[in-house]
């Protein structure tokens, strides 16, 4: 008959199977109704792994090499959606809402998947990697991918609709100008800020504080405050568990910051509106 300790040592090693098991990074993909999670091992076992050199890694700022499943296989091996986004939703927080356009278009995008035997190097300023999963592109620049595309240590995939259609209240009014600056900036915005931002509520990123709430972001930074912000964060306030990247002027320009600072204020001004 087993003794107690026996059991407790065999309940034991049970348990640290199943965290060993439980620890294998997993990306899920959710498409067509159908949801499946692949392993890391199972990606780097899959016939399409290739090796995928970028000139320009947006995450570590240098060339980088890396063994890669391409993006547009991996949806392709699930149902068909009519869905015009996919959103690529990071362990921290980050969503980035890729446009299906950009994901079939002139870039290719790649799902970098890190090999526990060789680790990649911690991404600048942090004592992490990009892993262990991690969306890449080649010729970036063929369709205008902004480093906020390039989302890391990804949990994974999900068709939805587009911001506009899921969260309205991220629309400017329908009767301001087709060349109003504050357009652009809400096309900006949503490219560049909704992954870490909400606006009022709208947005499903949690990396970075609501700008409209509790009190709109233009009241309580000066419009040379927020190009600042944008473009250098760690030039206005930095903090042990800062986040935020600068947005460099060849991906986001002055005229974009500008229009982006327009979007904001006219937002705050019509949550400030009486109601009729």
């Amino acid at each position: 008959m087993p003794t107690i300790l026996s059991l407790i040592l065999f309940l034991l090693a049970g348990l640290a199977g199943s965290s060993a098991i439980a620890a294998e990074p997993e990306l899920t993909i959710t498409m067509g109704g159908t949801s499946v999670r692949i392993s890391r091992a199972e990606l780097l076992a899959r016939r399409d792994v290739a090796t995928v050199t970028v000139p320009h890694d947006s995450a570590y700022g240098r060339p980088m090499t890396y063994r890669a499943v391409p993006l547009r296989a991996l949806l392709a091996d699930l149902p068909p959606s009519a869905a015009d986004t996919i959103a690529a939703r990071a362990t921290d927080g980050f969503v980035s809402q890729l446009p299906r356009s950009l994901i079939d278009g002139a870039s290719v995008p790649w799902v970098a998947v890190e090999d526990a035997a060789h680790p990649w190097p911690n991404l600048p300023g942090q004592s992490v990697s990009a892993g262990p999963f991690y969306l890449i592109w080649q010729h970036p620049e063929l369709g205008h991918v902004s480093s906020e595309q390039w989302p890391y240590a990804l949990a994974g995939f999900a068709e939805v609709a587009s911001p506009l259609q899921r969260w309205p209240g991220l629309a400017v009014d329908a009767s301001l100008p087709a060349d109003a600056p504050a357009r652009r900036g809400q096309a900006v915005f949503i490219v560049n800020c909704l992954p870490c931002h909400r606006l009022a509520g709208n947005g499903e990123g949690v990396a970075g504080p609501d700008l409209l709430r509790p009190m709109p972001a233009v009241t309580y930074f000066t419009a040379d405050g927020l190009r600042a912000l944008i473009r250098d964060p760690a030039a206005v306030r930095t903090w042990p568990a800062q986040r935020m990247p600068g947005f460099a002027a060849d991906v986001v320009s002055d005229a974009d910051i500008d229009a982006v600072i327009g979007y904001l204020r006219v937002q705050a001004a019509r949550r400030t509106e009486p109601s009729p």
